[in-house]
């Protein structure tokens, strides 16, 4: 049995319905603190130490975002581990 479903609603009026929180209010503030920040260190900037505030713990280095990110794509690729390349050991 195949059952096709179409709904013609708006993100908002979707979001409304699932009871799902607006997160609109947040979303700006946090661009706005971005936005800041961007601009009182303008000189200096670096997106990397911008960004540390915001991500885990465990991401706040360049080290470790390229650690997760091939643990990511490893578990995805085929369960292997980030030091086997994504390849099969026979």
């Amino acid at each position: 049995m195949k059952v096709n479903l179409e709904v013609d609603a708006t993100p908002e009026e979707l979001r409304r319905f699932m009871g799902w929180p607006d997160v609109q209010p947040l979303h700006e503030e946090m661009l706005n603190t971005i936005r800041e920040r961007m601009h009182a260190g303008s000189e200096g900037y670096d997106p990397l130490s911008l960004m540390a505030s915001f991500m885990p713990s465990q991401m706040q280095n360049m080290e470790g975002f390229q650690r997760a990110f091939w643990d990511a794509f490893a578990s995805g690729y085929g369960g292997g581990s980030a030091g086997s390349g994504g390849k099969d050991k026979d």
